[in-house]
Formats: C-alpha cells, sequence, structure tokens
C-alpha cells in the first residue's frame, strides 16, 4: 500500500532517511521540508569551507561522485519531492497534517502523511548578552553564515578575531582563522578548561598548550559578559571580567540546542533539555511520528540515561534506523558511548565513554590511568607519542572511557574506535589488557598503547602503583618557594636528564639512571617523598617496586611521564 511521508529538515538526518527509504519503498510518496534553500550539506566540515581547506561551498553539498545534491537532485534523482524556502508551523496529530508556509509567497501548505520524520537538528546557543546581535558576530548555524565568514575573510576584512566558546566547534573555528589565513584570534571560553564537557583537565590543558604554541591567545575561566562596538570602521569590543579585546570579527561556539519547537507543540515528550524522546526504533511518544539527528535525546548505553550528542555521523546512522522502521524493517538504534574526534593544527584530540568527572555524576567510583606510548614500533622512523587517558570504576573494574591526544592523523582514530564496543559491552580493564590490535611495526607496538593504558590501570587497581596529582606537581615546578617536601628522581640516561639538573637545579631534581638505582639507593635522601619521573612511566613504576621492596616507600610516580607533561607544561622543559 503507497504511504505518503513528510520528513521535516532536509540536512543530515532527513535527506539520508528519504533516500534510505526510497530504496524500500519506491512507490511511497516522500516529501522533504526545509526552509532553507541549501539543503543536504556537510554541516561539520564548515570550520574547514572557512579555512580554505574546502575550496567551494558546493563541495560541502555534493556527492561523492560530484552531484550536486538540491531540490532538482532529490527529485530527479532519488525520487524525493523537496519543497525549500518552506517553513513548518504546525503539526495536526489528529488529522495528521503538516501545515507549512511558503516564505517566499507566504501561501500556507497542509500535507497530510501517514508517517512523518522530525530531522528539525539544533540550533547555536547565543549568550544572553549586550550586542550579541552586533553586526560581525556570527555564530556559525548554517551554510550561509559560513559563507559570510568567508566573503570577509577573502575581502580582507577581518585583522583579529574573538572565538567564544572552547568546544569542539570553536576550536576548529579557531584554527580556520588563525591557520590558513593568519589572523591573530583570542578563543575565550567560561569554564576552566577548554572542552570541558568532553575531556578531563589533563588532556583538556595538553589542547590549551598547543594552542598557545601556535600563537593562539587562551583565555579560560572566563565568560564573555558584553560585546560592543561594532559601527563601520569600528572593531567590536568583547568584554570579560578580566579584560576587552577588540576583534573586527567574533565566532560565538557556545553550544547547541534542540531545534524541537514543533515537537513540543504537537505535545511530542521531549527531555530536560528540550531534545525528542525516542524508542530505540527513533518513535516519539505518538507511534506515527519519528525523529532522528541532533533534535533528538539519545540514550548513554553506560549510564542509561539520555544524552544529546549532535553529529553528522550519528544523524545518518539514525537515519536508516528511522527509514527502516517507517518502511516495516523492525530496526534497532540501542543508543551511544558519545565517541568523537577533532583537529586542532597538528594535532587531534578524541574521546568516547564518559570523562571523569562525568563519571562521578553518574554514580561510578572513577580512577584514571594515564600512559604515553609510541603510536608504532619504537625502532621504526617516524613514531609518534601517544597520550591515552583510562576512566575506570575501580570497585568493578569496568571500564568507562578513553581520551587521547596525539599527532594528527590515524593514530589516535584507532584506539578510540577500538574501545568504543568493549565500552558499549560492559568490558572491564582485564577485557582491555588482552583486546586484539593488528600488529606491525609501521603501524602499532607490539603492545598496544591501548593495552598498555590497561595495564597502567590494572596497576592502579591492585595497589602496586602510586601516582602522584599530575597538576600538583606542575604547581611545585612553578613555583620554587612551595614547602612541598618533594625531590624529583629522573632515572633516565644522564645525557638526556642533565638539562632538567641544570634548569630545576639539583636540589629538586635529582638524576639516578634506572640501572645504577641498585647500587645507589643509598644516596636517596631521607625525608622527603621521591617524584620518580621518566619518559613514559614505565621505568618510573620499574623503580617505585625496587625502591619499595627495600623499604622506601615513600615515592609517587607520574603518570604518562615526561611526555605528559611536557605537553601540559612545554614552558617549564622547553629548552
Amino acid at each position: 500500500m503507497t504511504q505518503r511521508v513528510v520528513i521535516v529538515g532536509a540536512v543530515a538526518a532527513g535527506s539520508k532517511a528519504a533516500c534510505r527509504l526510497r530504496r524500500l519503498k519506491p512507490n511511497w510518496k516522500i516529501t522533504l521540508i526545509d526552509e532553507d534553500d541549501l539543503i543536504s550539506y556537510g554541516a561539520c566540515g564548515i570550520p574547514y569551507f572557512v579555512s580554505g581547506d574546502i575550496p567551494e561551498e558546493a563541495q560541502l553539498r555534493s556527492t561523492s561522485y560530484h552531484a550536486l545534491r538540491d531540490a532538482e537532485f532529490f527529485a530527479n534523482a532519488k525520487g524525493v519531492e523537496v519543497q525549500t524556502r518552506t517553513r513548518v508551523v504546525s503539526i495536526d496529530r489528529k488529522t495528521r497534517t503538516v501545515i507549512a508556509k511558503q516564505l517566499e509567497t507566504g501561501a500556507e501548505l497542509r500535507l497530510p502523511y501517514d508517517q512523518l520524520l522530525l530531522a528539525t537538528g539544533a540550533t547555536p546557543l547565543r549568550p544572553p548578552i549586550p550586542g550579541i546581535d552586533l553586526d560581525g558576530v556570527f555564530a556559525v548555524a548554517n551554510l550561509h553564515s559560513a559563507i559570510e565568514i568567508r566573503q570577509r575573510l577573502t575581502r580582507g576584512e577581518v585583522g583579529t578575531a574573538v572565538v567564544i566558546g572552547g568546544s569542539g566547534v570553536g576550536i576548529e573555528m579557531t584554527e580556520a582563522l588563525a591557520d590558513l589565513w593568519g589572523i591573530p584570534t583570542t578563543l575565550i571560553e567560561a569554564e576552566s578548561r577548554l572542552l570541558p564537557k568532553l575531556v578531563d583537565w589533563p588532556l583538556a590543558a595538553m589542547v590549551e598548550a598547543h594552542l598557545r604554541d601556535q600563537d593562539v591567545t587562551v583565555h579560560t575561566g572566563e565568560p564573555a559578559i558584553a560585546l560592543a562596538g561594532g559601527t563601520p570602521g569600528e572593531p567590536i569590543r568583547v568584554e570579560t571580567p578580566n579584560r576587552t579585546i577588540a576583534a573586527d570579527l567574533v565566532v560565538v561556539a557556545t553550544g547547541v540546542r534542540p531545534r524541537s519547537e514543533l515537537a513540543i507543540a504537537a505535545g511530542l515528550e521531549t527531555s530536560d533539555n528540550g531534545a525528542i524522546v525516542v524508542n530505540e526504533h527513533l518513535q516519539t511518544s505518538d507511534p506515527l511520528i519519528f525523529a532522528a539527528g541532533d533534535c533528538t535525546a539519545t540514550r548513554h548505553l553506560l549510564t542509561g540515561n539520555p544524552c544529546h550528542m549532535p553529529l553528522g555521523s550519528l544523524a545518518n546512522r539514525q537515519a536508516r534506523v528511522a527509514a527502516d522502521n517507517m518502511a516495516g524493517n523492525r530496526s534497532v538504534f540501542s543508543g551511544i558511548v558519545g565517541s568523537f574526534i577533532m583537529k586542532a593544527f597538528e594535532r587531534c584530540v578524541a574521546a568516547t565513554g564518559l570523562s571523569a568527572e562525568r563519571s562521578r555524576d553518574a554514580g561510578f567510583e572513577p580512577e584514571v590511568a594515564l600512559a604515553a606510548a609510541f603510536d608504532r614500533a619504537h625502532f621504526y622512523p617516524g613514531q609518534e607519542i601517544l597520550i591515552l587517558q583510562m576512566v575506570f570504576d575501580r570497585r568493578s573494574r569496568r571500564v568507562l572511557g578513553l581520551q587521547a591526544f596525539g599527532p594528527n592523523g590515524d593514530a589516535v582514530l584507532a584506539r578510540v574506535d577500538a574501545a568504543a564496543m568493549p565500552l558499549a559491552s560492559g568490558a572491564i580493564v582485564e577485557d582491555f589488557i588482552n583486546l586484539e590490535m593488528a600488529y606491525a611495526p609501521p603501524f602499532s607496538t607490539a603492545i598496544d598503547s591501548l593495552n598498555a593504558v590497561a595495564s597502567v590501570a590494572d596497576n592502579l587497581c591492585a595497589g602496586r602503583l602510586h601516582t602522584v596529582d599530575l597538576r600538583r606537581f606542575i604547581d611545585w615546578l612553578r613555583d620554587t618557594d612551595q614547602e612541598q617536601q618533594w625531590l624529583a628522581l629522573d632515572v633516565r640516561p644522564e645525557r638526556e636528564s642533565a638539562a632538567l639538573v641544570d634548569r630545576i637545579g639539583a636540589d629538586r631534581w635529582l638524576a639516578i639512571p634506572l640501572e645504577e638505582i641498585r647500587r645507589r639507593h643509598g644516596e636517596l635522601p631521607a625525608g622527603k617523598t621521591l617524584i620518580i619521573v621518566c619518559d613514559a612511566g614505565a621505568r618510573s613504576y620499574e623503580v617505585q617496586v625496587l625502591l619499595h621492596s627495600l623499604g622506601k616507600i615513600d615515592t609517587l610516580v607520574i603518570q604518562g611521564g615526561l611526555h605528559a607533561l611536557r605537553r601540559i607544561a612545554p614552558e617549564i622543559f622547553r629548552a
């Protein structure tokens, strides 16, 4: 039997669902509605269009075989009717009718449906501060705003820029402005660290340090409280509690909220943050109305609670499941563990599962293991360091999350992707110690970094490894007057440790190589806590075990070693 399907929203989820449904039901009538005239584009590519990595905006709207995804394409190639520049005003669930208005003519459309899909996406949050609507202030809401930013850059109208919000999009837009265009850019974030909802402090600090190394000015713990100026020939003044920053362009990247006004007005169930509640078949509280993409609340597989994660990949996966169920093929979308990855200049950061902070909020008792390891065999040319942080529950040993920081490439992605499925299955530390990873020297190490960080977690659980808080140790290094009774014990070869002994001082930094500890341990002073240091942490752990066996128990290890410290506080260790 032929059915009438109406899909509201034609960017990621809507267009994907329409194409999938057409393949399943060639004879059904499918109508896509969108208030914009640019549809079916890769919104996640917008920062790279602004940067110039993607030369033309049409590339974001094209298929892999270079066909432009516009209304004509959907009509001719997909057999889907598209109503652009048409805003849906309301949904009449009793008569199963969508009421819409054509923005150009003002004409009203009444579209009957047998099934309806809401793919209305999300809209950027704009802080309620004075001046937020000034000319030159942009929230990257759609492709139109990206085109306008790119045009201003091309015309040479932007000499300085401020990005408000240290989210993933905020960092990507910062790179877009500062890298290719060479524009002095300031990034401000109201929270105490960048990426506050995605990664914990150590990896956020590594991202921040790398941005500073790329000449980006970063201010954390500073909300924007007002914007002023912006008249022709006058820069915009961005005010925080601590300073005023002049800029020709301001990009607001303080997050998004689900666009669920239609659903709410129609009486559909929504979550606390306004996202549309759906079941595992992507049905809303009305079984004839489905929802997919950024407008929905998705079940988090580790907490069981609804969560909101606006990603094009998630929208496309949900769209397929929604279309399957609309066509009568019972398909399930069970939920997510929350995987993400992003590029920041020459580095990338990624995560899956829960951060330590969010684990604690969810009722777990999280512990953190940090490891630094090569991305390929140490003897193979071109090896780079990966920093991995594993979050696990000390009571149950269940692994709750994995975060990674490293060079821009596939090594970080491979480890986070490999961790996602075990996380969803309730894996414990031992499962990750024994997780099978492909090995060849050009690609990985014989003991993969993912196995290595799980081994650190196992040693922590067993009480064999005793560690120092990274932030406290860095503060101690920065504050030479601090009275903390610590002494750093560097167990690297003398040719590597000598520079730090000279820079930090022999009274705070003692060097005894690993190979000499057994015969020279008597030189270690009493009454001080030894902070054992090496490059990655493995040799430090060996020395800690040895010293404990000799009765010297007042020792702590730097997780991730100098590789981690140099990425968090490079100014301390830079020659």
